[in-house]
């Protein structure tokens, strides 16, 4: 069994990752070596930023417990609204933009194939794979 307290196991260690420009920090929870076949994160996106984001090796699987902002598929140029108990999942590898809102954004995501928790977007928006 897995029991891990966010304030005391994750933040302020090497699992509190920080996006380049500080639009987001992810707090990864569960990561590949738990061996899990996911990785589990909370994720905050800063009120008022927007990022690119595109998961050409990742599905994932969001959930909105607080704030607000909007996603931005790059395809269709559809655009949704976030806000708490919104689920959204990106099962093409969807390319977006994700903004946050007037208020800070606090995420709740699921990636498959699992994060090993050193992965931040290059300049296409992507996770590489890391083995």
């Amino acid at each position: 069994m897995i029991v891990r307290d966010i304030k005391k196991d994750v933040i302020g260690t090497s699992k509190e990752v920080f996006a380049k420009d500080g639009q987001w920090l992810s707090r990864r929870m569960l990561l590949k070596d738990d061996n899990m076949g996911f990785s589990f994160h909370e994720t905050i996106i800063k009120a008022n930023t927007k990022t690119h984001i595109h998961y050409k090796n990742h599905l994932e699987a969001v959930y909105c417990v607080a704030g607000n902002g909007k996603i931005e598929d790059i395809k269709n140029g559809k655009i949704y609204d976030i806000y708490d108990g919104i689920m959204y999942a990106l099962n093409h590898h969807d390319e977006h933009y994700l903004y946050g809102g007037s208020v800070d954004m606090r995420l709740i995501c699921v990636f498959n194939p699992p994060l090993t928790g050193l992965e931040n977007h290059d300049k296409d928006g992507v996770y590489h794979l890391i083995d």
